[in-house]
């Protein structure tokens, strides 16, 4: 059965694809319970900067296969418009205002990014949206992948809340920011019932990470271009003339074809800075020429059909799966698996939220003042929701990585925060019960040991149970890659001058060279 926020707008929509060049041809498939309704389509970066609009649009309300989850919702074409040459790169907001209508179920949310045909003029960086997350979230139609779906449809609308909410002293962090913890997240659910957002709304999607981020970059002079997640895999050619590739916010799921483009840009002289927490955790495959995305997650070693072919590296499984043989942290210096959580449930619920500094002198830390020991993100609560790690240990009262876990060889930690996959078992409950997608055994921690070490004994529990957040610099090939190891390092952006400054830092050496 459909959930109750499906269809809960007015005018819901979605374009043919979420990425475009310039004179490309955008059309909308859209359902309305209205007469008419009004479109309006804005780049959204330091400003909202109106591009397109058109009212009095026809309405007509639309079927939709029980299954819209997976195969997509079918709907015709509604309206469309050619890309003029002059919209410049971005990401691009679509209302869909239902006329005659008021309250929230008024306007819904619709989007795509436009990319430039090559780099922008003064433009180093490519900015690529997690749009397979906000896909894997996405529970339109009735479910997704963490409701037992294993595939999942580009082809339909994004929840309510995924890509706009209004601005408020609170807007749904899912790491408890309350100065004690507050391991049931009681203000996080007032706000969804409040507000009628979807449970998985704050996980993923523009509003969280991505926005700020482009926010505060555009502001402060950064001029960036935009591609989504699977213009790595089919227009590898995204890359080409950039110096610069961000990752931001929750870039968690990604392809075999996408690790291919980010490794072989970065080996050849690119760099890559990684904003995000839980990077590359799950891997992918793409079908219907892009329009699907297929996940088993934990049951992939019983139900994906590649287990048993020739294509088993295929295996739509955790990357760190030995079977897999591709661990993410070769990629991305870091892994899920030896982080977890922060701050959410009782998964070290009363953390600071901030990183201890460990190499001040690394030229990360420039123009900071910040010494050894000193907290990054003390009171913006940047180490928190979910990060990365790696097994480490202290040499000389600072620490190091033991790469037994693929981490790669010259990898320097520079702050490391204390964290923790959640557990359940048959006694133990660290999940927030509201929150999670199964309060059934085994937890991510007893799951992690198995797939790492062959099952969830004590002895292999206790290997991945007290793990850290850990914010890192390797070098791969010519290229280098910055990893912050945390989703809510965008949060830090909004007033915090200390993480701002580090930004700086990496933004301004990697996108030169």
């Amino acid at each position: 059965m459909p959930l109750p926020y499906t269809r809960f707008p007015a005018v819901e929509g979605y374009p043919d694809k979420l990425s475009y060049l310039p004179g490309e041809t955008v059309a909308f498939h859209c359902t309305a319970r209205t007469k008419t309704y009004t479109v309006e389509i804005a780049r959204i970066g330091a400003e909202r900067e109106l591009v397109w609009r058109r009212a009095g649009i026809a309405g007509q309300e639309q079927p939709f296969p029980a299954d819209a989850y997976a195969t997509g919702c079918g709907w015709p074409v509604s309206f469309s418009l050619s890309i003029p040459e002059t919209w410049r790169s971005g990401y691009y907001e679509v209302l869909l205002q239902g006329d005659g209508v008021a309250g929230i179920a008024a306007v819904g949310y619709a989007c795509f990014v436009v990319r430039a045909a090559r780099p922008s003029r003064g433009t180093a960086s490519l900015l690529v949206l997690s749009t397979n997350t906000y896909n894997a979230y996405n529970q339109w139609g009735g479910s997704c992948l963490y409701a037992g779906a294993r595939r999942v449809s580009f082809a339909r609308p994004f929840e309510r809340g995924f890509l706009n909410r209004p601005e408020t002293t609170f807007d749904g962090r899912i790491a408890s920011i309350e100065p004690a913890g507050e391991p049931a997240h009681q203000r996080l659910q007032a706000y969804q019932a409040e507000h009628k957002y979807p449970l998985w709304s704050d996980s993923s999607g523009w509003h969280n990470w991505e926005r700020r981020f482009v926010r505060w970059a555009e502001r402060n002079g950064y001029h960036l271009d935009y591609a989504i997640n699977a213009d790595l895999e089919f227009h590898p050619e995204v890359l080409d003339g950039y110096q610069l590739l961000l990752s931001v916010g929750h870039d968690e799921y990604w392809s075999w074809g996408m690790r291919d483009t980010v490794d072989g840009f970065v080996e050849r002289g690119g760099n890559h800075a990684i904003f995000s927490g839980n990077t590359c955790f799950w891997q992918v495959r793409y079908e219907d020429e892009g329009r699907t995305m297929v996940c088993y997650k934990s049951v992939a070693r019983q139900q994906d059909p590649v287990m048993q072919t020739d294509q088993r590296h295929l295996l739509t499984a955790l990357w760190s799966d030995p079977l897999i043989q591709r661990p993410e942290n070769l990629t991305t210096g870091l892994s899920f698996c030896r982080g977890g959580y922060i701050r959410v449930g009782q998964a070290a619920p009363r953390a600071s939220g901030a990183y201890t500094v460990y190499r001040p002198e690394h030229w990360v830390f420039a123009n900071t003042d910040l010494r050894y020991g000193d907290l990054l993100g003390l009171g913006s609560y940047i180490a928190t929701y979910e990060v990365d790690g790696c097994e480490l240990t202290l040499q000389q009262g600072r620490p190091v990585p033991t790469h037994t876990d693929s981490t790669p060889a010259d990898l320097a930690i520079l702050a490391t925060a204390p964290a923790r996959l959640i557990s359940i078992t048959e006694t133990v409950c660290e999940a927030p019960p509201a929150l999670w997608e199964s309060l059934e055994p085994p937890g991510e921690l007893e799951f992690v040991a198995t797939q790492l070490f062959g099952d969830a004994s004590p002895e292999n529990v206790a290997k991945v149970a007290y793990n850290h957040a850990v914010m890192g610099v390797f070098t791969k090939g010519k290229g280098t890659v910055f990893n912050a190891g945390v989703c809510d390092w965008a949060y830090g952006l909004d007033n915090d001058p200390l993480v701002q400054q580090v930004t700086h830092n990496i933004l301004a050496r990697l996108s030169n060279g």
